[in-house]
């Protein structure tokens, strides 16, 4: 294996590292003959996480598809090339036959679905705080007045009652649903003591105890008469405890110096990711206008507001949700070429390993 091509890719190269950034390297190779027409081809060596390399053929085949960590490498900036062969230089100088209309998926693509998530608050770093604070089955209870339904802490309130002080037993044929009792006598024993009025000993169970994972149903005495009848949203509750259970075992597994405070908004954000964002979006529009890459990136300093929660995330989103609508359009209107020949390819490999 000879390596004809290494260079430092990642923040590095887009002017955009951080005193805890990573020193990235990705490389390509070429194997001998034996290797080739024998068992020995490898097309992909991973030396570490942060050490990649690719045999010539499968670097070809990645520039035909428009890849951005490929295409990259073949516009790295003169202080990020370690190691370029001569025969490298055949590739270099051909750089260009493979910047082309699919560009738009490569890079364009994954911003497009990366600002989808981020508007939708789907990923985990940007769940709304009410999802991912731990709540209790009373938080699942509902009851039912006047014809509406409204949350049981509500009903609670209005009434001036207590939960500890309730009693739930369930009602045949109704799936999660119980008559709700209430034990007035422990809920104010001194009105019945001054008045001299007898009392009862109920022992409701209440509504659910604070660290349980489900509610508690009481036994009612004869005579007593239900306040209302109430919904337990069970699976709501199941949900949740999914919900919660893999928000925390992602928080506790994750990078954390890669999720921010986001200015304006208060939630984490994965900052790097957003930077990644901004920036293959920002390439994607500089392809199809100019026909050329730049690597390292002339708003770095910008890139590195958003790494550290400076930008608002609403201004982020908006800003790339209007330069996406225009993103289709600027790639048909562009004079880029559909794709790279088979043909083409071929004959720039053939070149170079013979010139190896």
């Amino acid at each position: 294996m000879k390596i004809i091509y290494r260079v430092i890719v990642g923040s590095q190269s887009y002017g955009t590292a951080t005193p805890q950034s990573d020193v990235d390297h990705k490389f390509v190779y070429m194997q001998d003959t034996d290797d080739l027409i024998g068992f020995g081809y490898k097309e992909q060596t991973n030396v570490n996480k942060d050490d990649t390399g690719y045999e010539i053929r499968r670097f070809l085949e990645l520039l035909q598809t428009g890849n951005p960590t490929v295409l990259e490498m073949l516009y790295s900036p003169e202080d990020c090339i370690v190691i370029k062969d001569p025969v490298f230089d055949i590739l270099i100088a051909n750089r260009d036959k493979f910047l082309t209309k699919k560009c738009m998926l490569s890079f364009g693509g994954y911003a497009i679905a990366q600002i989808q998530k981020a508007r939708g608050l789907d990923k985990k770093m940007n769940w709304e705080m009410e999802r991912v604070k731990r709540r209790t089955p009373i938080d699942f209870i509902y009851a039912y007045e006047n014809g509406k339904t409204m949350p049981i802490t509500k009903w609670l309130e209005i009434h001036n009652k207590k939960q500890e002080f309730c009693g739930l037993v369930s009602l045949d044929h109704f799936r999660d649903c119980y008559a709700l009792y209430y034990d007035k006598y422990n809920h104010n024993p001194d009105w019945y003591i001054y008045h001299n009025v007898p009392t009862k000993d109920l022992n409701y169970r209440g509504l659910a105890l604070d660290d349980s994972n489900s509610i508690r149903l009481s036994s009612i005495p004869k005579g007593e008469e239900a306040l209302t009848i109430v919904y337990y949203n069970k699976d709501g509750y199941s949900m949740h405890c999914k919900d919660y259970k893999e928000y925390n075992e992602w928080l506790a597994n994750r990078n954390t110096q890669r999720y921010v405070d986001n200015v304006g908004h208060d939630q984490k954000i994965d900052s790097k990711n957003l930077l990644h964002t901004r920036r293959l979006l920002d390439m994607a529009i500089e392809i199809a206008a100019t026909g050329e890459i730049t690597v390292r990136r002339p708003n770095a300093e910008y890139l590195l507001q958003i790494r550290r929660g400076e930008v608002s995330l609403n201004d982020i989103i908006d800003q790339a949700e209007a330069d996406i609508k225009g993103l289709d359009q600027l790639f048909k209107d562009c004079k880029l070429p559909t794709s790279v020949s088979n043909e083409f390819v071929n004959e720039l490999l053939l070149e170079m390993r013979h010139k190896a």
